[in-house]
């Protein structure tokens, strides 16, 4: 679910004010990840009352205001500069509109638990596109062999024995489309937004709103107006926005700055757990024994895609 724009150590920020006490990481790692977690609950939740358009448009609204709102008490402001404004739609279409919106329609006819084991193959698509997009990141034996278990685990999660039986096809592939844009999106800004010199706040700040004006031309060309207003979802869509968009990219990329990316996004791994957890407790969605097994499958091998070559030692002469 990440929407943070740049990785900490790819941006130049302003100077910051001396450093504040501030709570001890792993309770804001343990906040983000509940936080996460749970939006699959809400997305499902904000469907059963409003359009799956009309979910990310209010998921968005709120998520900027969030942002709007820590702008004005840093008294930052949005970045400058039509290209770096270009480069952001994009991003904020890759990283924000198009997932989000996929999401939203896949939970329509999936369960929340199967869509937040998808997002968690955001790092198996990741390694797969590295190896063809950027040419620093050279494959090894444990990051490919962990491609491959991860996505054996997916092939778990949806069945593939029994021929997928029970399965909506269409809706497993939007989430999982949804986690592909995600890693799309990183690699686009990698490679086009890194070193602007602006803080992440100010993008991040500046994408979200992007995503929003996205959201708000798409929106009416292919929903209606709402003959009533369910209380229920539109609160669902609220804390969609405001803590899953807003809060979590603030603590997301706070964590990031404080201990590093390698880290921070180790959150991925914690999602599907809490996901599944929050579906089949509360909304009292089924789970099959392949649903857990798949999962811890994917996130192993997800995991062994994060490990880095260790560097060779250069002998000295």
């Amino acid at each position: 679910m990440s929407t943070v724009t740049t990785p900490a150590d790819r941006v130049t920020t302003a100077p910051s004010a001396p450093p504040r006490r501030r709570l001890d990481w792993r309770l804001r790692f343990a906040a983000l990840s509940l936080i996460w977690g749970f939006s699959f609950l809400l997305i499902k939740v904000g469907t059963e009352g409003y359009a799956p358009f009309q979910v990310t448009l209010g998921r968005l609204v709120f998520g900027t205001a969030v942002l709007a709102a820590a702008m004005a008490v840093r008294r930052e402001r949005l970045p400058r500069g039509a290209r770096t404004w270009g480069h952001l739609a994009i991003a904020a279409f890759l990283l924000n509109a198009l997932p989000f919106s996929l999401f939203a329609y896949a939970e329509l006819t999936i369960p929340s638990t199967l869509a937040g084991i998808c997002n968690a193959t955001s790092p198996l698509w990741g390694m797969a596109l590295s190896l063809v997009a950027l040419s620093e990141d050279r494959p090894t034996r444990v990051r490919v062999a962990g491609l491959g278990l991860g996505f054996l685990g997916v092939l778990t999660v949806l069945g593939a024995w029994q021929g997928f039986h029970g399965l909506d096809a269409t809706g497993t592939a939007l989430a999982l489309l949804a986690s592909l844009s995600y890693p799309i999106g990183w690699i686009y800004v990698r490679r086009t937004l890194a070193g602007t010199g602006h803080s992440h706040l100010s993008m991040t700040g500046a994408q979200l709103l992007l995503a929003t004006v996205q959201l708000a031309v798409v929106t009416p060309l292919f929903t209606t107006l709402p003959t009533r207003v369910s209380v229920v979802p539109l609160l669902a869509i609220a804390a969609l926005g405001a803590l899953g968009t807003g809060l979590a990219v603030l603590l997301q990329y706070g964590l990031v700055a404080e201990v590093g990316p390698t880290t921070a996004q180790m959150v991925t791994y914690f999602i599907p757990v809490i996901a599944t957890a929050a579906g089949v407790a509360l909304l009292g969605e089924a789970l099959a024994w392949s649903t857990p097994v798949g999962a811890v499958i994917v996130l192993t091998g997800a995991a062994l895609t994060q490990v880095r070559p260790k560097p060779r030692k250069v002998a000295q002469s």
